[in-house]
């Protein structure tokens, strides 16, 4: 009877919102996370099961009930496709190798085991173009789920939905090759909000905007865009109880309809590379470009046509602005780390530090986006760390450094019901408890 029960309590626990983590910075779309995920972990201790990812990807996992979702790429060993054509711009030295075929893949694990549960091949495909060598792949843009179907984007390659059997149930081909600056590859991820898909598709060609129907596919409304590279993910935010989606971009910054895709309002001020997603913070957007020309704006909701120049950007920082990371907010607080990991927290709603690029305990690089979980702040780096700092305070105060030997983390962590699914270049950890091991 006692065990009854406590299989029982463990399904439950898993049908909790806040043990799910359905898009790539979590429920609420905040990179805030619920529960008292683990401080402290290694090789050794607190690792649950680890496994090996084959192919590469560097999206975020998405977990729903007892299921882990994960996509990769991996190449097949046959000749590249007679009608796979080089891009028409070359990355030199930042450029991969020319593409050749790839099976493109979208696999369940179990999530209290690590067992492969499924694994589904969406497309087999030759890229047209490459990636980043060191921090692109073909499998960069993070799958959402909401419990009853998941839905991979691989970009150029297409959409592919799988119930959460492994089934198909709708595929979509958007008929468009994005051609990327330098060939950086792809890696915007799809947004599911309310029973709708949303596909941002810009790139150095015919830009667009696509809203789905996510149980059909079906196509409810498409607006065209500024052709310029992008690989910031859209946001869906609420203001006075209407929904806009929020997108960064080089050219300006739009707000749209919801419904039906009627621009709301827009501002210029960003530079050319837009990563980070726009966060919200109450009746306030914050959106931000980084590496060459680093700029963040703060953005009064509320107001409609150009903003540009006007009151209702409310702060702004051309210092310590991410290139990559997506910022966390919580009880009011941004933060914000560099790729060089440097650490600012600002009051969200002034734009006042309480501490401004202070860097972490060693000259780490990152790419991941920091999580917040239970008073504290989860920062995974390339070199195989995970450093821990307490949230609030004047200071940066670190916690713990945990270490995982022969690791680089690119993909962001999913933190959901208090456990760590780490997805390095090679493996998938899950941290949890005191339970060690792995397979």
């Amino acid at each position: 009877m006692t065990r009854l029960l406590l299989v029982l309590a463990i399904a439950a626990s898993l049908q909790s919102p806040q043990s799910h983590w359905p898009q790539w910075r979590g429920p609420h779309n905040t990179g805030v996370a619920a529960g008292n995920a683990p401080l402290e972990w290694s090789d050794t201790s607190n690792v649950a099961w680890k496994v090996e990812i084959p192919g590469r990807g560097f999206s975020t996992p998405a977990v729903w009930g007892d299921r882990v979702f994960v996509t990769t790429a991996i190449p097949t060993g046959a000749p590249a496709a007679a009608s796979a054509e080089p891009a028409a711009e070359g990355g030199r030295r930042r450029q991969a190798p020319p593409p050749v075929e790839h099976r493109f893949v979208v696999m369940a694990l179990d999530r209290a085991t690590g067992k492969t549960i499924w694994t589904k091949t969406a497309t087999v495909a030759t890229p047209h173009e490459g990636y980043h060598h060191l921090y692109g792949s073909f499998a960069s843009n993070s799958p959402v789920t909401d419990g009853t179907r998941v839905y991979a984007s691989f970009g150029s390659r297409g959409l592919f939905v799988y119930d959460m059997n492994g089934t198909e149930v709708w595929k979509k081909d958007f008929g468009v090759q994005l051609t990327m600056r330098l060939q950086f590859g792809e890696g915007t991820a799809p947004v599911l909000h309310d029973g709708r898909l949303i596909m941002l598709m810009d790139h150095n060609g015919e830009s667009f905007m696509a809203v789905l129907d996510a149980a059909t596919g079906k196509e409810l409304w498409r607006v065209a865009r500024d052709g310029s590279n992008n690989w910031s993910t859209p946001s869906v935010i609420t203001h006075a109880g209407k929904k806009q989606i929020v997108v960064s971009a080089p050219a300006a910054v739009i707000a749209y309809d919801f419904e039906t895709g009627k621009p709301i309002w827009s501002a210029t001020g960003l530079g050319h590379n837009t990563i980070p997603q726009p966060v919200q913070h109450e009746d306030m957007v914050i959106v931000m470009s980084g590496y060459r020309d680093p700029k963040l704006l703060a953005i009064r909701l509320g107001r409609e046509g150009d903003l540009t120049g006007t009151d209702a950007i409310a702060w702004t920082q051309d210092r310590g602005v991410p290139y990559t990371a997506t910022p966390a907010i919580h009880d009011g607080i941004l933060y914000l780390i560099t790729d060089t990991a440097m650490v600012s927290a600002f009051k969200a709603e002034t734009g006042e530090p309480l501490y401004h690029q202070v860097r972490l305990p060693r000259p780490y690089n990152i790419k991941a986006s920091p999580v917040i979980a239970n008073g504290k702040i989860y920062f995974a780096t390339e070199e195989g760390d995970v450093v821990v700092a307490k949230t609030g305070g004047p200071a940066l105060a670190i916690l713990a450094t945990n270490t995982l030997a022969d690791q680089s983390f690119i993909a962001s962590p999913a933190m959901p019901g208090g456990e760590i699914f780490l997805r390095s270049r090679t493996h998938l950890f899950k941290i949890a408890g005191s339970s060690p091991g792995s397979r």
